[in-house]
This record gives structure tokens, C-alpha cells and sequence, in this order.
């Protein structure tokens, strides 16, 4: 007969003497990963560290000093909203729709980059904008002013009037690497300040369409950092806390986000913003070029490799800058000074952050050798009639003489149009006659800008029936 008590004593014997022991020799030897999984594997069990200090449980530290400098930006515009007319009023002669105008509000982010409160943001946040106001994280508000827009980046600048606040460090986006850690800080959908965390997804991002109707400048950091609308105009940092990009936009089927968000390279970002504190407007250098990519089929057309990665050039504007240092058809550009150039929007964009005459070193292959070519860059004209920064002119024909009254002996150049914006705006207005340009007669617009020298310019000018003389300093 067994006894109850003892079957039980027993039971626990075995499970002290068979199991417990058992159970302690799986802790202490594991199967090695190579049985477990087949194929032997590289693996690397360190923990991540933080200089020597072990795991990394948070940036905390990183990320709170560029809080204080991430602000939200609010714009206030004026919109005109379509109404439709009721039908029956319609049927009495109505129109079928009025206009009606609304004020529309807008939200954005903003990152301060100088303690007297310059503030680069996103074009898109501020275009249009009637009003526009800056909150900061520790709620003080400020009326802001905008200091210029560069569409064609999606960059603007503006200001409001404070001291000793805080900034952020930029460093050199174009070191960072695909597998990066960053932090997006902004106000997404006005929940008020947020930082959300991710890696470089990729980097050079084009042909993404998202600078919509312009002719722009696409060259975007991707990330999986969250970034939602109320985002655009924020920072992007990195894993020291530097800012490494302006956040811009999104990819989305949803509007909102999964994980597909592009920022502007804070090189790219910071050459805009400071040409339009300098001047107003974004001065870009030009080679005088047609070009297009490199294929395999052009390669092998060329005698190169097909795996050759670099920019063909398909013509050269006569006197331009290009020409004048000596580069012709067929040639292909694979750099320009230490940066490799593999498409033709990598070159144009290089070309276009470089400032006008700033020299430049292309590296070329011609006729299967390589050779270097020094190039002085002009300037990169938006409006083809555009003789300096938002100064537009037109040659005085007989309609202009008439409509201004104009005698046969006022000859030169019309000022058509002058942008608000315009480093010049102060000097020089629509009707001028531009007679004379350093004791030159004017003649032609590509005469004109060839008369123009960096400095001060003696500028001899027709407006209401007087002569006179004016001066106009260009950087």
C-alpha cells in the first residue's frame, strides 16, 4: 500500500534531484547559436555604449538644449473662397459662384540660429503670409518679419527682435551616414513641442516632385523620424545634437505619417539663409551648360567604361563661363573640387550652392584623358531678363517711348519690374532709364550685366524728365 505522504515526499525528491539541476545547466552552458540556427553566424553581444560609460538609455541630455531653440511659427494670410449661388438665385441672373475672402492660419516650425533671433524655417510655411508670429518653448510670442524666401529650396528666413536667445549648433550634413541616429524636434498638428526618434534612412533624395511647380532644388535627407503636419520648418538632429536638417515634408497615403519624411541638408539650408540675411534674394553661380547624365550606352558612345559615373556636356553657351576656361562638347565632368559628381542633378545642384564668381576645379575626362579645368562662375538668372537681384529691364521700343513720353534721345535699358525684396529696392524703381554704367552707354542687357563689376557702380539714369547719377554697391 503506498503511503500518500511518502509518494509525495518522493515526487518532490525527484523534481529536486532531476529537474532543478537540469534547469541550472541550461542557464549556465546554452547551446551555441551555430546549433541552434545551421550556418555559423558573426555576432557582436557588446553592449551599446556611450563612450565608456555603457547602455545608452537616454539623449535626453542631447536633446534638451535644442528645444529651447525650436519654436512654433504661426502665418496668418488672406484667401479668396469660392461660393457657389444658391439655384433658384441663379435663375434670376445670379452668377453662379461669389468670391468671398477668409483669413486662413497656419502652423509651422521654426529653429533659431543667431542670438539676436534670425529664424530659418520652410518657404512653405511663411509664403504668402500677411502675419506672421514666433512662440517660443518657454511661451514668450513674438510678431516676426520675413526676411526673404527661396521657393526653389523650400528655405525662408525670418526675424524677430531679441536677445540672448538660444541656438542651435549646425554641423556638416554632408558626413552623415545611412544608419545615423536623429531626432526630429517641431510641433506636429499643434499638440505643442515634440521630439520623436529614427535613423538616416537614405540621403541625396531627387525627383521626388515635392518643391510643387518650381524648377527646384531636390536633395533630401530621408528619415523615419516621425515627422507629421505643424513639423515643417523644424530641426533635425543628430545623435550630438547639431543640426543636420530642416525638416520639410512627407510621403503619405494617410496625410499623416509612416515613416517616409525629408529634410533639407543644413549645408544646402544654411548657403540660402545666408545670402538672403545678406542680400534679400539667393544669388547661384553658373557654368553656361547643357548636360545631361552619363548611361552605359553614352559611356561606350564616348570610349569610357559603361560602369563610368559622371555628367556629359551636350553644349556650351558662347562666352559664358564654361567656355571661357576651355570646356567643350563631349566632355565629362566627374567633380567638381573634392565632390564626385554621378548625375546631372548632382552637378547642377553643386553648381548652384557655389556663389557667383567663386573659382571652382572640374575634374574632366576628354578624348580618354583625365584633365582639371578651373572655372569662374557666373550667375544663375531665374528671369531672363533680370539684370541684377529682382531688377527686371526690357529694351526701350517704340510703344514704351510713347507710353512714357519718352524724347528719341533717351536710349538705354527700361526698368520693368523691381521686387520688394530686392537689395536695390531702395535705389532704383519701374520707369527708370538705365542710360550709362560706369560712363558706358547701355545697350543691350548682355552688355549691361558684362558693365556691371562687383563694388560700387556709377549708374547714369532717366526717370520724370531728369537726369542723374546714381550709385549701387553689388556684393
Amino acid at each position: 500500500m503506498n503511503h500518500p505522504r511518502l509518494s509525495a515526499h518522493l515526487l518532490a525528491l525527484l523534481l529536486l534531484i532531476g529537474l532543478t539541476p537540469a534547469c541550472r545547466a541550461e542557464e549556465a552552458t546554452p547551446e551555441p547559436l551555430a546549433k541552434l540556427v545551421g550556418p555559423s553566424l558573426v555576432r557582436d553581444d557588446t553592449p551599446v555604449a556611450e563612450g565608456s560609460d555603457g547602455l545608452v538609455t537616454s539623449y535626453a541630455t542631447v536633446v534638451e538644449p535644442v528645444q529651447r531653440a525650436v519654436v512654433s511659427v504661426y502665418s496668418t494670410k488672406t484667401v479668396a473662397q469660392r461660393i457657389p449661388t444658391d439655384p433658384l438665385a441663379q435663375l434670376f441672373g445670379a452668377p453662379a459662384e461669389s468670391i468671398r475672402e477668409k483669413k486662413e492660419e497656419g502652423l509651422g516650425s521654426g529653429v533659431i540660429v543667431s542670438r539676436d533671433g534670425y529664424i530659418i524655417t520652410n518657404n512653405h510655411v511663411v509664403e504668402g503670409a500677411e502675419e506672421l508670429s514666433v512662440l517660443l518653448p518657454d511661451d514668450r510670442e513674438f510678431k516676426a518679419r520675413l526676411i526673404g524666401n527661396d521657393p526653389k529650396t523650400d528655405v525662408a528666413v525670418i526675424k524677430i527682435e531679441a536677445s540672448d536667445l538660444p541656438t542651435v549648433v549646425l554641423t556638416d550634413s554632408d558626413k552623415l551616414k545611412v544608419g545615423d541616429v536623429v531626432f526630429a524636434v517641431g510641433n506636429p498638428l499643434g499638440v505643442g513641442q515634440t521630439v520623436t526618434m529614427g535613423i538616416v534612412s537614405a540621403k541625396g533624395r531627387n525627383k521626388l516632385g515635392l518643391l510643387e511647380n518650381v524648377a527646384g532644388y531636390e536633395d533630401f535627407i530621408q528619415t523615419d523620424a516621425a515627422i507629421n503636419m505643424g513639423n515643417s520648418g523644424g530641426a533635425l538632429i543628430d545623435a550630438k545634437g547639431r543640426l543636420v536638417g530642416i525638416n520639410s515634408a512627407i510621403v503619405s497615403t494617410t496625410r499623416g505619417n509612416i515613416g517616409i519624411g525629408f529634410a533639407i541638408p543644413i549645408n544646402l539650408a544654411a548657403s540660402i539663409m545666408q545670402s538672403l540675411i545678406q542680400t534679400g534674394t539667393v544669388a547661384r553661380g553658373s557654368l553656361g551648360v547643357s548636360a545631361e547624365t552619363v548611361t552605359p550606352d553614352i559611356a561606350e558612345y564616348l570610349s569610357l567604361p559603361r560602369e563610368v559615373k559622371g555628367v556629359v556636356i551636350t553644349d556650351v553657351t558662347p562666352g559664358g563661363p564654361a567656355a571661357q576656361a576651355g570646356l567643350q562638347r563631349d566632355d565629362v565632368v566627374l567633380g567638381v573640387d573634392n565632390r564626385s559628381v554621378i548625375s546631372m542633378e548632382d552637378l547642377r545642384l553643386i553648381i548652384a550652392q557655389t556663389p557667383p564668381q567663386t573659382p571652382v576645379n572640374l575634374r574632366v575626362f576628354r578624348e580618354g584623358k583625365a584633365m582639371e579645368l578651373k572655372v569662374t562662375l557666373g550667375r544663375l538668372l531665374d528671369n531672363p531678363g533680370e539684370l541684377l537681384a529682382g531688377i527686371e529691364v526690357a529694351p526701350l521700343t517704340d510703344d514704351l517711348r510713347r507710353q512714357l513720353n519718352l524724347d528719341s534721345r533717351v536710349t538705354g535699358l527700361l526698368i520693368t519690374a523691381v521686387a520688394p525684396n530686392s537689395p536695390y529696392a531702395d535705389r532704383l524703381v519701374p520707369n527708370v532709364v538705365l542710360v550709362e554704367i560706369n560712363r558706358s552707354p547701355v545697350v543691350d542687357l548682355n552688355g549691361a550685366r558684362e558693365q556691371l563689376h562687383a563694388g560700387r557702380n556709377l549708374l547714369l539714369v532717366f526717370y520724370r524728365g531728369v537726369y542723374r547719377y546714381l550709385t549701387i554697391s553689388i556684393n
